[in-house]
């Protein structure tokens, strides 16, 4: 066992968390810790933007016909929010073990702009449009930035004063490190990844209205045409699939968590035939949506 898998560990069992099978909140916004007692096959699953770190079991993330195999000490960047298929594997019948660190615009930007202005050896000068979906090791620097991290969130004054402090860390290790060309990407306004996802946080925001490509191009200030070709570089989906992906993934959750009839879901997040929400609905999860609450 690591010291970043021990810590994790001590932060469930102080928490009385051993039976958890998901995502919990921690005292700092943002953040999240994950665990999952057994493995799970490959499932449809929405991955937020933001840094995910693994530090016990191993995980494997499709996107397309590309995939990323990523584990215990290394970690993921997401520029923005992806709809991957991921199956899980426990290690040693240990249970899988991470945490998800949000990135705040605001700090984002100001580091961006302290490593700009001192031109730092960084990898801001890669381009980050192409899907850059890869698994990076934690260097030494980075993981004693974890561990204080975990440290602080097991008590809520450490995390209130702390905190904001070791993510700021976290941030500029990811920035400095192999896959900081994506947050660069995230941080230059005009520049077509961070265009691509402003359109997506207009998905995330309004999936429940009537988008297609024309408005969300507009979103971007790009052509159709060039906006499509750099969704698709970034995310490996057209923005029509992209948005029914996201649209089942939201009824799927209100039938899950919410107590929804599928009828209602499909109505909530934009659909207005039943029948092609259902349809849709099984080929994306192999199930039907009244599976689900049956």
């Amino acid at each position: 066992m690591t010291q970043i898998s021990s810590l994790m560990q001590s932060y469930i069992d102080n928490f009385g968390l051993q039976t958890l099978n998901g995502n919990t909140p921690t005292f700092l916004p943002g953040v999240q810790f994950f665990r999952a007692g057994q493995s799970s096959p490959r499932q449809p699953l929405l991955y937020q933007s933001g840094i995910i770190i693994v530090g016990q079991g191993r995980k494997v993330v499709h996107l397309g016909d590309h995939h990323v195999n990523y584990g215990a000490g290394e970690y993921l960047v997401l520029g923005v929010p992806l709809p991957l298929e991921c199956e899980a594997f426990v290690e040693d019948n240990q249970s899988i073990l991470g945490m998800s660190i949000d990135v705040p615009s605001a700090l984002l930007h100001e580091l961006v702009s302290v490593l700009s202005q001192n031109k730092s050896s960084y990898s801001g000068s890669k381009s980050p449009l192409e899907c850059g979906l890869k698994s990076a090791c934690l260097d030494e620097n980075f993981q004693h930035s974890c561990m204080r991290l975990i440290k602080a969130l097991m008590n809520k004054t450490e995390a209130q004063i702390l905190g904001p402090g070791l993510i700021r860390e976290i941030i500029y290790h990811v920035l400095v490190g192999p896959q900081g060309q994506t947050l660069f990407g995230l941080a230059q306004h005009e520049g077509q990844y961070a265009r691509v996802a402003k359109a997506l946080t207009r998905v995330h925001q309004d999936y429940a209205q009537g988008l297609n490509v024309d408005v969300l191009a507009a979103e971007a200030n790009m052509s159709v045409s060039a906006f499509h070709r750099a969704f698709r570089q970034v995310t490996m989906e057209s923005p029509v699939q992209y948005l029914k992906k996201v649209r089942l993934v939201k009824a799927k959750e209100l039938i899950i968590h919410s107590g929804k009839k599928a009828n209602e879901a499909a109505i909530l997040v934009g659909y207005t035939s039943a029948s092609q929400f259902s349809r849709e609905f099984k080929r994306q999860f192999n199930q039907s949506p009244a599976h689900n609450y049956l």
